[in-house]
């Protein structure tokens, strides 16, 4: 890679990891549409470190409550609705780790192309514009439930599909269950940190086994770029989230999805 692809890559990582719009979509779509080289797995590596940072960062006192909260319900102390919340946030988890762990390889081979993509976003973003249109916002992050982390859960190891995006359909399932649009979001935020840790893990483990990249310095760059853009993209997006709505990412949605499917039959 040039300088030019680190940072449009990093950039492109950090925004669209917390955006409803999809980021393993976006990384795969400049090889596809551009003809640009794989990144490389160091590159991956580096990008889920800056986006797994940001959101550390950005929810740091939360996580260390829900830490403090969790230890403490494991060793007998009680429970507390931050313990809950991690609880909820590690059971949640358990259905993506398991869909990726039996269906990664099929997803890998079949689910990379650019009519799938585009089907999953023309799909899923009007999934996320109907729960938006149709949400009744009564409930706040405190009152979610087991029930409801696990049929968050299981709508996030729907994501595994590329084009479906984590972000957008976890908060579309949390906006179905009557949870406010920031609790929808914020829940959804906390979920992404075992996965992108897991996710980044298993790509750490693939670099150590498989080598390592020739030029770090553009990996280490692209984590940084990744970091600040991921934690701008958290900020923003949660500041902005009740007064404007999915509505922008749906119309972003639909046409990217039209797009791609004019790439794909006119190629």
């Amino acid at each position: 890679m040039d300088w030019f692809q680190v940072v449009f890559l990093a950039l492109l990582q950090g925004l669209t990891e917390f955006l409803p719009i999809s980021s393993s979509a976006h990384l795969i779509l400049p090889s596809q549409v551009l003809g640009w080289a794989d990144q490389g797995l160091a590159f991956d590596v580096g990008v889920h470190i800056g986006s797994l940072a940001a959101v550390i960062i950005y929810f740091r006192q939360d996580i260390w409550r829900m830490l403090v909260a969790w230890f403490g319900s494991v060793s007998g102390k009680g429970k507390s609705t931050d313990s809950r919340l991690a609880w909820f946030v590690i059971w949640a988890t358990v259905p993506a780790l398991i869909a990726g762990c039996t269906l990664g390889s099929v997803i890998d081979l079949y689910g990379r192309s650019i009519l799938v993509i585009a089907g999953t976003t023309l799909i899923f973003g009007a999934l996320l514009w109907w729960a938006d249109v149709s949400r009744t916002e009564r409930r706040v992050l405190e009152e979610i439930t087991l029930k409801d982390a696990l049929f968050i859960g299981f709508a996030q190891a729907v994501a595994l599909i590329p084009g479906t995006s984590r972000s957008g359909i976890t908060i579309t399932a949390g906006l179905m269950l009557g949870l406010q649009r920031q609790a929808a979001a914020r829940f959804s935020f906390l979920m992404s940190i075992p996965v992108i840790l897991g996710a980044g893990l298993l790509k750490g483990l693939d670099l150590a086994e498989t080598g390592t990249a020739d030029q770090w310095t553009m990996v280490i760059a692209g984590s940084l770029v990744a970091a600040l853009s991921a934690y701008s993209c958290i900020h923003l997006f949660l500041k902005w989230l009740d007064k404007i709505g999915m509505l922008p990412f749906v119309i972003y949605r639909m046409l990217l999805g039209f797009v791609l499917l004019a790439v794909y039959f006119m190629a």
